[in-house]
């Protein structure tokens, strides 16, 4: 069935002034100024008063930690101790709770105008080793496209490490399951919908040993690796301490220097190391608000873009960013990089781009997501612009980011439609919020 996305509004996209057909879960054609489609269509969704973007790719985000946002233990503390406060809760997870997690993450980042995501996912308490499988469920329920990373940990308190004994598994574990999620879930495919990846947590989670033999498997596979590195001071300093030597150089003796690889924060990487990431076609995920809760500093957007990193954007978990919300995290991406290199050098394109085609590059997906052109998938984020919000806007695609949008009215992953006029269907949101809150109060509270 052709589909005619009619008379937008505005359009993230050069010649589509009319719109675009979608066709067999693919953009098929651009509509030109004055233009019609070439072909006949058996339907038209009129979109005027509409602006269209790509639909929005996350890069970076923890669903779990929707159970822990603003949880008062955790709040005004830098990385470190605030991770000391949040583990001991994280290790009460069990699939209830993140059944519960996960569909609250996914909903509020396609609410947002996200089409894609991705989850780290490095917790596995006794009893929910089968949490990739979990997220698996609820991304095919909600219809959503994920990049799903097989996180882990194997340094607890007792080796050294930060997190409590309950919630790290041992190497061969590990090795054994991301095997068995590759082979389980993995597509290949362009317009793939689930696909896995390997993520050990940090540097200093994990042996080296875990490093090197995880590197090892993503390259038999094809899959890629993504890992937090650079966030804080301190992450120098204990490689510093414990290794000899700086993150990115420990990265590169472990096998991960290459274009595989994509790394969440990148917040204190120096010039040379930029030069080296865009080398060796590394790609890195700016996370502009969690960043700035937990005053970790600014990661250098329009230097690594200069030097030919791919930088993409990330929500980051819900107990540091306390939101979900891809649309708002554009915003303060916008914000925080306009403030640290100026008026001219960073616009809401820039943005909107990190968000779109940069977050495509980071996942391995420059070739059929992220922009709305011929071939590649119809993913596609709606924006009315009727809140008193926008009220005496100019530019729409500009409003978009300088008003501060945050809800998407529709949103159409892979030609479906995930989100129609606002709503998810067949998810009672209200309820949702509420046992969600219960079960976040159950797991805070739990002995």
């Amino acid at each position: 069935m052709r589909l005619w996305i009619k008379d937008p509004l505005a359009i993230l996209a050069e010649g589509a002034e009319r719109g675009i057909v979608v066709e067999g879960g693919q953009i098929a054609e651009l509509v030109p100024a004055g233009g019609k489609p070439a072909a006949p269509v058996a339907e038209v969704f009129e979109a005027g008063g509409l602006a269209v973007v790509p639909g929005l790719i996350n890069t970076h985000h923890h669903f779990y930690q929707t159970l822990t946002r603003a949880l008062p233990g955790a709040l005004d503390k830098e990385l470190f101790p605030w991770l000391k406060a949040l583990y001991p809760v994280w290790a009460r997870l069990d699939r209830q709770a993140l059944e519960s997690a996960v569909t609250v993450a996914m909903a509020e980042l396609m609410l947002s105008g996200c089409a894609t995501t991705t989850d780290h996912h490095y917790v596995f308490p006794k009893g929910l080793e089968d949490a990739i499988d979990v997220e698996v469920e609820v991304a095919k329920r909600l219809g959503m496209r994920a990049v799903l990373t097989r996180g882990s940990m194997n340094l607890s308190e007792r080796d050294g490490g930060l997190p409590p004994d309950s919630v790290v598994q041992d190497e061969d574990t590990i090795l054994e399951d991301s095997e068995r999620l590759i082979g389980k879930y993995h597509q290949c495919h362009d317009g793939a919908m689930i696909q896995m990846a390997l993520a050990p947590c940090s540097p200093f989670s994990v042996t080296r040993s875990l490093m090197t033999r995880t590197a090892e498997l993503a390259a038999r596979h094809d899959v890629r690796l993504h890992t937090h590195l650079a966030e804080t001071e301190d992450e120098n300093a204990f490689c510093l301490e414990t290794m000899g030597c700086r993150p990115l150089d420990y990265l590169e003796e472990c096998g991960w220097l290459n274009d595989r690889v994509w790394l969440a924060h990148g917040v204190h990487f120096n010039e040379a190391e930029i030069g080296r990431l865009a080398a060796a076609g590394a790609s890195v995920t700016h996370c502009a608000c969690s960043n700035q809760v937990l005053a970790s500093g600014m990661c250098p957007v329009h230097g690594m873009e200069s030097a030919g990193v791919k930088v993409g954007l990330g929500v980051d978990g819900s107990a540091s960013a306390d939101s979900s919300n891809l649309m708002q995290e554009v915003r303060a991406a916008f914000l925080l990089q306009r403030l640290q290199y100026g008026v001219s050098a960073v616009s809401h394109r820039d943005a909107l781009r990190w968000a779109t085609t940069g977050s495509a590059g980071c996942i391995g997906r420059s070739a059929d997501l992220g922009v709305i052109a011929p071939g590649y998938q119809a993913d596609l984020a709606l924006f009315s612009l009727d809140e008193l919000r926008f009220a005496g806007h100019g530019d729409p695609l500009a409003a978009l980011v300088l008003c501060g949008a945050h809800k998407a009215d529709w949103v159409m992953i892979g030609g479906r439609w995930t989100v129609v006029d606002g709503d998810i269907p067949g998810l009672d949101i209200a309820e949702l919020s509420r046992s969600h809150q219960a079960t976040a109060r159950r797991i805070a509270r739990q002995n």
